[in-house]
């Protein structure tokens, strides 16, 4: 056991929606008290243990609550007030990853010039609606510059003069992304502890419908070339990023290219099959790297492993009509988030583990179209 892990008790998460949930469990296990911040009574991670302050996440008298008794912070999610927590570091607070590492990647049009200053990989974009400096025409995608996920706050147009442009977004602060025709989207989880050093998972493939991830497969399979270009920039992006626990980052294969899509310094969907399908999962990863304690491994338990996501489809309570067939299928691995449905809203996922991807793909997709949500 490391001195640093000596030192820690108790750990504060910012966010207590299921990535905090999938945090508090392997905290209470190894020993840790947790606290989370959220601002919905009961929430997910509360449900499994974790002791909650209820408050918005960008209360900044909140955040001081939570931080009162932490040993260590992090968070589940971008949107929150990362120069408020740069000065709770340079007033002594214990925060992973480094604050400013989250503030570097919230406003996704600094994010994109940040990666383009260091020589990573992008795809082309511009500052607000311009298409001044793209080579070909649309189609494009307009994004929010702070607060977008799972497609919201992006919108698709084949044109920077469509009308519907300012009717979105009206006055926000907005860039623009040329539509690339890439071949595969894939994703890569690192780690890294306080000493520095670094642990990769295998690269896996998503597959996103309507800007959500839909399905993430393990192992990707793509060429060599292609897998040496996404561990080599996997590995300059995190040399690039500061602090301890888990980055994951998103990537397109375009014409035999690797770009980096984005970079988000949390745990994150594309690892939740890491759950089952790797010695480590990547929760407990991220509790070993912030507390000090030594990454585990990251090596597959199984030749093959598919996720598959489980949106809200309305708002109202669900049954788990389904379930039963679900659990008599092999190898495989519902998970509920204790969430209120809504629309489009992740609350829950399914992981598969098999002797191939066609065949763990098959399963998951039974295991899904089995369940009455």
């Amino acid at each position: 056991m490391s001195e640093t892990h000596k030192e820690i008790e108790n750990i504060a998460i910012i966010g207590g929606g299921q990535l905090g949930r999938m945090l508090t469990s392997p905290a209470l296990e190894l020993g840790f008290g947790v606290t989370v911040l959220d601002s919905v009574e009961n929430s997910p991670a509360a449900q499994v243990g974790a002791h909650q302050i209820l408050g918005k996440l960008t209360d900044l008298e909140a955040i001081d609550r939570l931080a009162l008794n932490a040993d260590v912070m992090t968070w589940e999610i971008e949107h929150i007030p990362s120069e408020y927590l740069i000065t709770l570091v340079e007033q002594g607070a214990n925060i992973e990853p480094s604050p400013s590492t989250l503030f570097m990647i919230q406003d996704k049009l600094r994010q994109k010039q940040f990666l383009q200053s260091v020589n990573i990989p992008v795809a082309p974009f511009n500052e607000g609606v311009n298409g001044d400096n793209f080579i070909g025409g649309g189609p494009y995608m307009i994004k929010t510059r702070r607060g977008g996920f799972d497609g919201r706050g992006n919108l698709k147009v084949d044109s920077l003069d469509d009308p519907l442009i300012l009717k979105t977004f009206g006055d926000q602060e907005v860039y623009t992304e040329q539509i690339v025709a890439f071949e595969k989207e894939i994703a890569i989880i690192a780690a890294r502890d306080k000493k520095g050093n670094i642990s990769t998972y295998p690269a896996v493939e998503t597959i996103h419908e309507n800007n959500i991830c839909h399905i993430v497969m393990s192992p990707v399979n793509v060429s060599p070339d292609i897998l040496k270009q996404v561990n080599d920039i996997a590995e300059a992006t995190l040399s690039h990023l500061h602090g301890a626990g888990i980055f994951a980052i998103e990537m397109f294969v375009v014409n035999g290219v690797v770009f980096v899509n984005e970079i988000a310094p949390r745990v994150h969907n594309s690892g939740h099959l890491t759950t089952e399908a790797n010695v480590t999962p990547q929760f407990e990863q991220h509790i070993r790297a912030i507390t000090g304690m030594s990454l585990g491994s990251t090596a597959l338990k199984a030749p093959a492993a598919v996720m598959i996501n489980i949106l809200g489809k309305r708002e109202e309570a669900f049954s788990l009509e389904g379930l039963d067939s679900v659990l008599a299928l092999p190898d495989t691995h519902p998970h509920f988030y204790g969430k209120t449905p809504k629309v489009a809203r992740k609350i829950g996922h399914i992981t598969v583990l098999g002797n191939s991807i066609d065949e763990a793909l098959a399963t998951a997709k039974q295991a899904r179209n089995s369940l009455s949500i």
